[in-house]
């Protein structure tokens, strides 16, 4: 049914994998899918907020998350599942909507905390990927 999963997770947020990251496992070994993790650098921009930082910084950031998602996989990734990790770099949800896209993913796999009542249902990340994914989405609770 499924043949390529996306997981989006946030290297510096275990609650962001720890549930979602098994459930996505399980049914990758169910469908026999490709399993792919992502995770996104937010995009400062040139705002304001963009001009605090120095002029190479979201290119070290790029490598530094690339080199903490190799680690991350090395740890976290079963030797039976074929698994893949992309970075990313932009506004979050919607580079997790690109990617899935990017790499015709048929299923997002993705975490959302318990709402707040800012939040009303869902985180808003989690929300937008819901609202505007081509793709199937589950979310997982924390």
């Amino acid at each position: 049914m499924y043949k390529s999963i996306l997981v989006p997770i946030d290297l510096g947020e275990a609650s962001s994998w720890e549930k979602s990251l098994p459930t996505a496992v399980a049914l990758a070994r169910t469908f026999g899918a490709a399993l792919h993790v992502v995770s996104v650098v937010p995009d400062f921009g040139r705002s304001i907020v963009g001009g605090y930082f120095p002029e190479d910084y979201e290119a070290e950031a790029l490598n530094k998350a690339g080199d903490l998602l190799k680690a991350f996989l090395e740890d976290h990734a079963p030797p039976d599942v074929a698994i893949k990790g992309h970075i990313a770099h932009g506004t979050i949800y919607e580079e997790i909507n690109k990617t899935a896209d990017k790499l015709k993913c048929d299923m997002i796999v993705l975490a959302s905390h318990r709402p707040e009542l800012k939040d009303y249902l869902l985180g808003p990340n989690a929300a937008r990927v819901v609202r505007h994914a081509d793709q199937s989405v589950l979310v997982v609770r924390d």
